[in-house]
């Protein structure tokens, strides 16, 4: 994995990178939180997470169409604000939110798994079974692009299936009947702020588009490709989405999700299936988590050596043998892991959300100022973009301010020392900032 290898990638396999990253954390890990959020129209908030990750994804279509990068959001942001450091700490913003979603998918993991077992002390088990599986998924990366593209194509297909078979289920254990999907839950009165606070967490349902813009380089034809594949991706997601919400909701009152927003998708099998449900939806939740950290933790790895190599973050080996992709490797894995242990899945989610929004409006604004012409962007879906982030992260940080502050400063604390760490290290290097 040392080199950046072209046409490693096909189409599919590219559409199986993404989808490996969005399902696996979108699903499983996000449902009940989304939930939790906003009630019984917990679905209608995919649907809307879905038409503004549409509008982020413009942005990175044209840039990417025009300049395909195996370093592909590092690359938009070089070619918005040059070798600068709002180039570097916007990067690093998108790397940490990748790894922190790689958290929240070996977290789910743990949640899941222990759904076969009856024990207590799931809260000491399931970090250690978080922690086993970014182990694992580590060991995966360092086999390679082909490896990694075949065996994500293979548990795409399985988990898809399993997801659409669970979804397709659980309506049909309900008749087919929509009644008890939109029934009204009167016992709980959401704000707009709620409303939009779970727009920032469906968001990052989708987010995974990222991965295939961060792979361009290696995927074949990617003039066209990388497109084609985020578009198929978030089709694919959307409609998985939108299958697993309704089947959640016909067979779980709003109170039971929560309650069980961690773990909900198994829940919600057992009123229909018994036992045998559970199992069932317990092994597609390994397929879909597991596929998504193996997904992930190869796009940040090639995104971070990308950044390496283009002189924006700095490296040390430490002694290790082999080259920076491996390293990098390494460096993801521990954090991550150390993400795992001490924080739980509500505030591994919403931190990813804080720091993949603020990104996002980061990467618009370059595009519009400084790309638009070049790339042949329309400026009113770029500005329409800008907007629908920047209103769904105000109302985000608003609603944690007045239920969890603690995410809010170790977001706004770590945001500042990443600025101040790059423009640090940027001077050092002599590179204009």
């Amino acid at each position: 994995m040392d080199q950046y290898n072209k046409n490693s990638l096909s189409l599919t396999g590219a559409v199986a990178l993404g989808t490996g990253v969005m399902i696996g954390a979108g699903i499983f890990a996000l449902l009940g939180q989304v939930a939790e959020l906003s009630g019984t129209f917990f679905p209608v908030a995919f649907i809307f997470g879905s038409i503004i990750s549409g509008f982020s994804a413009y942005s990175y279509i044209k840039v990417s169409n025009k300049y395909p990068s195996a370093g592909g959001i590092a690359m938009i942001l070089k070619k918005s604000y040059g070798k600068t450091t709002i180039t570097a700490a916007a990067s690093l913003l998108m790397a940490f939110s990748m790894i922190i979603n790689e958290s929240l998918v070996a977290r789910t993991f743990g949640t899941y798994v222990l759904q076969l077992f009856d024990v207590d002390n799931s809260e000491l088990l399931v970090p250690i079974l978080a922690v086993a599986l970014i182990v694992i998924a580590f060991l995966v990366n360092i086999s390679g692009n082909n490896f990694i593209g075949k065996s994500s194509l293979v548990m795409a297909i399985l988990k898809i299936g399993g997801i659409v078979i669970f979804a397709l289920g659980g309506l049909w254990a309900t008749g087919f009947s929509l009644d008890d999907v939109v029934e009204a839950q009167k016992s709980e009165n959401y704000s707009a702020v709620s409303y939009l606070g779970a727009l920032a967490l469906s968001i990052l349902a989708f987010k995974g588009f990222t991965t295939i813009t961060n792979s361009g380089g290696e995927i074949t034809k990617p003039n066209k490709n990388v497109g084609r594949a985020i578009i198929i991706s978030l089709a694919i997601c959307l409609v998985t989405y939108m299958l697993v919400a309704l089947a959640v909701s016909a067979n779980l009152t709003i109170p039971e999700i929560i309650e069980a927003k961690d773990y909900a998708l198994a829940e919600a099998a057992r009123p229909a299936f018994g036992k045998y449900g559970v199992w069932f939806t317990v092994g597609i939740a390994i397929i879909a988590t597991v596929s998504g950290i193996i997904a992930s933790i190869f796009a940040v790895s090639r995104m971070t050596a990308m950044l390496t190599d283009m002189g924006l973050i700095p490296h040390s080996h430490f002694g290790m043998p082999g080259g920076i992709q491996k390293h990098m490797l390494v460096y993801i894995a521990v954090i991550a892991i150390v993400l795992a242990i001490f924080f739980d899945l509500s505030r591994i989610a919403s931190l990813g959300a804080i720091f993949y929004l603020t990104m996002d409006i980061i990467i618009h604004w370059g595009v519009l100022r400084y790309l638009r012409k070049e790339v042949n962007a329309k400026a009113p879906i770029v500005v329409t973009a800008i907007i629908l982030d920047s209103v769904v992260l105000g109302a985000f940080l608003w609603l944690k301010a007045t239920s969890d502050q603690l995410i809010i400063y170790v977001g706004l604390i770590s945001m500042i020392l990443i600025f101040i760490g790059e423009k640090w290290f940027l001077k050092t290097k002599n590179i204009s900032f």
